[in-house]
């Protein structure tokens, strides 16, 4: 699906002005550039959703490829693919809403929420779980042998069950960045305790409703369903095979939500103003709380910050995605995928260049 806004005032005036390429020309150009940047994800095979956003506006807006492969089911605009870690910008969000709400503060020590941690986790606040400066262990390093089973799958709360035999940190908590999995299923169960509602409820009650996000769904077998689903899939022994859930997929905090790029569109355009958290919990969410591991990037709640951009991957069995922004210049692609190769966050930069002639995208 092609998606080419023509604006018309602008492309009479360049129709009159000798050699002068049409808009029309230059966006079927950009156009076909992407397409052939994303061939990768075209044909028969489990494919891919893209959106770049423009003051607002789609200027791309496509599918490619399969949602489905077993039954042809085309990747639309509609098509729901289960985020992984850009679920955690959900997350951390919830959790500003409750401060702005004063049910909770940054600052708290978690053991005040869930207090049958250990001791080794006396001195960890919420602050420092946001940011992935904890020290927590990591749940999918010490996971009981009874989820090993593809069939058994983790929850939050068992992630809770697990930490609490774990009376140990990586480091002292705030002296250093190690990225947590375990950190952000924790601030789930915290959003549960301080809010009295399920993790689920509360994200579709305060932010995916009140955004239009209708078919945005923090995913729970039995209890809710993914409308327009795409299932993942692995390239194994030369042919796509189903590879959609893994014994860590039900935990919620860390990687549980389904979203679409077109639902996704209303998500980017609630970080532009007031309508979801304010400019304060905005600036929190996107300041540089710590460096990371990688010298060009930082952390803030939810979001990598690299030079101009915010932005986050997620990455499980059978799915790759990627959501990068350019706040100043009012830009942003979202690559969604239900494949487990390629990697997305270098396409979708290469993608943004090509609608900005003048950056120098972080590499």
């Amino acid at each position: 699906m092609r998606t080419i806004t023509l604006t018309l005032g602008l492309s009479a005036l360049l129709a009159g002005c000798a050699g002068a390429p049409s808009v029309s020309d230059r966006d079927l150009a950009r156009s076909e550039r992407v397409d052939a940047l994303m061939r990768d994800y075209t044909g028969d095979g489990p494919g891919a959703s893209l959106l770049v956003l423009h003051d607002g506006r789609p200027i791309v807006r496509r599918g490619y490829g399969r949602a489905v492969v077993e039954d042809g089911t085309a990747a639309t605009p509609r098509t729901n693919y289960r985020l992984a870690s850009v679920s955690k910008q959900f997350t951390a969000a919830a959790v500003l809403l409750l401060a702005e709400d004063g049910k909770l503060g940054l600052d708290d020590p978690i053991k005040r929420w869930l207090p049958s941690l250990p001791k080794a986790a006396d001195a960890i606040t919420i602050r420092q779980l946001l940011s992935h400066t904890s020290g927590l262990i990591d749940y999918e390093d010490v996971m009981p042998p009874e989820f090993d089973d593809r069939d058994r799958q983790m929850h939050d709360r068992d992630v809770l069950r697990v930490l609490e035999g774990q009376d140990r940190t990586y480091f002292a908590p705030g002296q250093a960045y190690r990225y947590s999995n375990s950190g952000y299923a924790l601030l789930a169960l915290t959003v549960e305790k301080a809010s009295g509602r399920s993790f689920a409820g509360f994200l579709r009650e305060r932010i995916f409703l009140p955004l239009g996000m209708r078919d945005t769904v923090a995913y729970e077998r039995g209890v809710s369903e993914v409308a327009h689903r795409a299932y993942g899939y692995s390239f194994e022994s030369g042919r796509w095979t189903r590879t959609d859930q893994s014994p860590t997929s039900a935990v919620l905090g860390d990687g549980g939500i389904y979203s679409s790029i077109d639902d996704l569109a209303r998500w980017d355009a609630a970080w532009y103003d007031d309508r979801l958290l304010s400019g304060a919990s905005r600036h929190l969410a996107f300041s540089a709380h710590t460096p990371t591991d990688l010298a060009e990037v930082a952390y803030g709640y939810g979001w990598r910050i690299t030079g101009e951009t915010l932005w986050h991957s997620g990455e499980s069995i059978g799915f790759r995605n990627v959501i990068v922004r350019y706040p100043q210049r009012r830009l942003s692609v979202v690559l969604l995928s239900n494949r487990n190769d390629p990697e997305p966050y270098r396409l979708a930069l290469r993608i943004a260049e090509l609608y900005l002639p003048d950056a120098k995208p972080d590499r």
